[in-house]
């Protein structure tokens, strides 16, 4: 691995993670066309990439774990009290739950389905595709919204289901889970702040076990650690800006901004696709 496709695949992870635009897709779309520029093998994810992947996605994990510090301090502290109280009814103590439950369903639904959204990340034209439905699914999401109402077992089990779906690379994690969140009539704000916080435990679990799965670790010791290092700090300094970026965006404006940006990049990325094809 060079340090400039770690570094741009780094910066990608960081920009699209947490902005309703598919960070899986934005990787397989840089790699594809740093692949396409220097002559490299189209067809061919090794080690040092997926092991590159999952620095990436546990640096941008640390960026939300910063940004939201105080929530989860809060939300942490109030689980044990209640715990300690035997008050199970209070909000973080619902909260908490909620998080473990749609957690449940998005493992779930992602032991299943990993087999064949690993075998998208080689073919950036369904990827493509798959970014286009993210599109439309933002469009749509405020549109259709149901009355307003606050979070609940029905809601966080439709937001994990939505997050399993996410696996596909071209399908927004946080995009979806938000999406899920306004539908059914959760403020825009505060459904942001459910996926991110939900993100934590799905991206450490992921990070955790796809290692053992697909790693050879044989050929760790021919790794470029340095051009990983400087991925991992571009994909935690641009992750935390683009939280701080969002969160501020959403108290305004609609996902719909971001749905048009999905149809652009979709587009032209099936066109690139295409051509690298032929």
């Amino acid at each position: 691995m060079q340090t400039i496709q770690a570094a741009l695949m780094g910066a990608a992870q960081g920009i699209s993670e947490f902005l309703p635009i598919s960070s899986s897709a934005h990787i397989v779309f840089t790699s594809t066309i740093y692949k396409i520029l220097t002559g490299a093998s189209f067809h061919n994810v090794g080690s040092e990439e997926i092991f590159f992947d999952i620095l990436i996605h546990l640096s941008s994990l640390f960026a939300v774990i910063i940004f939201f510090f105080k929530d989860l301090k809060k939300l942490i502290a109030g689980i044990f009290k209640s715990i300690k109280n035997k008050n199970y009814s209070t909000e973080e103590f619902q909260m908490g739950k909620y998080v473990i439950f749609a957690t449940t369903i998005t493992c779930i639904i992602a032991f299943f389905a990993k087999d064949i959204a690993h075998n998208l990340t080689e073919n950036p034209l369904y990827v493509s595709i798959l970014l286009l439905f993210t599109g439309f699914i933002l469009f749509f999401s405020e549109k259709l919204k149901k009355s307003n109402k606050k979070l609940d077992a029905k809601t966080s089990a439709y937001i994990g289901i939505a997050q399993g779906l996410a696996i596909f690379p071209g399908l927004s994690r946080s995009g979806l889970t938000i999406a899920t969140g306004i539908f059914n009539g959760i403020d825009r704000v505060k459904a942001a702040r459910f996926s991110f916080i939900l993100s934590i435990p799905i991206i450490l679990i992921a990070s955790l076990i796809y290692p053992m799965m697909e790693l050879d670790i044989s050929q760790i010791q021919h790794f470029n650690f340095k051009a990983m290092l400087i991925g991992c700090i571009l994909s935690f300094i641009t992750g935390y800006l683009c939280i701080k970026f969002f969160m501020k965006f959403l108290e305004k404006f609609s996902l719909k901004y971001f749905a048009w940006y999905c149809w652009i990049a979709g587009t032209i990325m099936i066109f690139i696709s295409l051509s690298a094809a032929n």
